[in-house]
């Protein structure tokens, strides 16, 4: 694993002032340019946020602003999330707009109970696991019994949220008991 600080200072930000928001409507629903068997959404926040997006982003664990277009990109598996500023909303990788519009419901819930409560947290320190480090934990039998090909790929759907650690089965043996305690300790910082 390897840690990050964030340069941001280390007190919470107040977010007294901005408003409640809400999800006005999906606007769009197009063909992903990533994956054809994907959706790419475009959706409305109103209020805009504005300013008040970089003091949002701690509250994801992958999630970080960007300065150059004055947006929150917040990544939660495969599914890539950007709230720009003037209040318009992408997602990419979206299954159907059942998925849609539960992502945007949780999105819009974590920000509300955020301003409700009227402070952003602290920034803290930011953590990616690499595939690799997944992979050293697993049993390494490439039995595909996951329904992967190898134990490297079964990393890789892990890492990105797309596969569960249950499904390792060989992990339940107790010579892997260490090992299974390392990944799910990993992949709390999924």
């Amino acid at each position: 694993m390897q840690g990050k600080a964030e340069k941001a200072p280390e007190k919470a930000t107040d977010l007294s002032q901005a408003k409640p928001v809400e999800i006005l409507e999906v606007r769009q629903i197009l063909p992903c340019i990533a994956d054809s068997t994907k959706f790419r959404i475009i959706s409305n926040m109103a209020p805009p946020l504005g300013g008040a997006l970089k003091p949002l982003e701690p509250l994801f664990p992958r999630g970080r602003y960007s300065e150059k277009i004055g947006a929150l990109i917040i990544q939660r598996g495969n599914i890539l999330i950007t709230i720009y500023g003037s209040g318009n909303v992408t997602m990419t990788m979206i299954k159907d707009e059942a998925e849609a519009s539960e992502t945007l419901k949780n999105l819009k819930e974590t920000i509300k109970e955020a301003i409700a409560k009227g402070v952003a947290p602290a920034p803290r320190e930011k953590v990616r696991v690499e595939p690799m480090e997944i992979y050293k934990y697993l049993p390494q039998t490439d039995c595909g019994e996951c329904g992967e090909q190898s134990c490297y790929s079964f990393a890789i759907r892990l890492m990105n949220g797309e596969v569960s650690l249950d499904l390792c089965t060989p992990l339940k043996d107790p010579k892997y008991r260490q090992n299974l305690e390392h990944l799910q300790v990993l992949t709390e910082y999924l």
